[in-house]
């Protein structure tokens, strides 16, 4: 698949979804109460280390804007994901970091966690962004938080997030509610 590739029908995308979702469900391992008490922890990890979970993952993910111009893969394991869509995509990645891992200037923006706060960068200089078309990826949505910070680092920059997509949402806990006007993608939803 390119961004140039050809529409293809709702049977392929349905498959493409159903073999991903298989994938995520059979092979995510669940942790309690991990980072802190009272928080289930969805490890992707063998999902990642999987060949064929790990490239239909990307597939999919992939599949949800063709027509961008940028992936943008949020700290750590969007890092993964985007990479994998944008070569797929033949595109260029973005790393929305975690605060203070980027030498300045940055544009910041803090969100919460369900267990906590956090906050995200990008590059201030050195990327142009201003008009850019991004696809925002993440492996798991739960309170909305590191998403939607991510899409405004991207407003604030003048780009347009035209779509985000994420493997694992936690459905239960709202975070689609705190998303912006773009479409959003889940693999699976809890």
């Amino acid at each position: 698949m390119s961004k140039h590739g050809m529409v293809e029908t709702e049977e392929t995308a349905g498959e493409r979804l159903a073999r991903a979702a298989e994938a995520v469900q059979r092979l995510t391992r669940w942790h309690d109460d991990f980072p802190t008490p009272g928080v289930r922890f969805a490890d992707l990890t063998p999902v990642f280390a999987d060949a064929e979970g790990f490239e239909a993952v990307i597939e999919c993910l992939g599949s949800c804007a063709t027509d961008v111009d940028l992936v943008a893969g949020v700290d750590a394991r969007g890092f993964l994901l985007g990479a994998g869509v944008a070569a797929v995509l033949g595109t260029g990645v973005v790393a929305v970091r975690k605060a203070g891992k980027l030498p300045p200037p940055v544009i910041s923006r803090e969100y919460t966690l369900e267990y906590g706060s956090a906050a995200l960068e990008i590059p201030a200089d050195g990327v142009d962004l201003a008009g850019r078309r991004v696809l925002l990826l993440d492996d798991v949505l739960a309170t909305g938080g590191t998403l939607a910070a991510g899409a405004e680092l991207f407003a604030s920059a003048g780009a347009e997030v035209v779509a985000a997509a994420v493997v694992l949402e936690l459905g239960f806990l709202g975070g689609r509610e705190r998303q912006g006007d773009y479409p959003l993608t889940s693999i699976v939803r809890l």
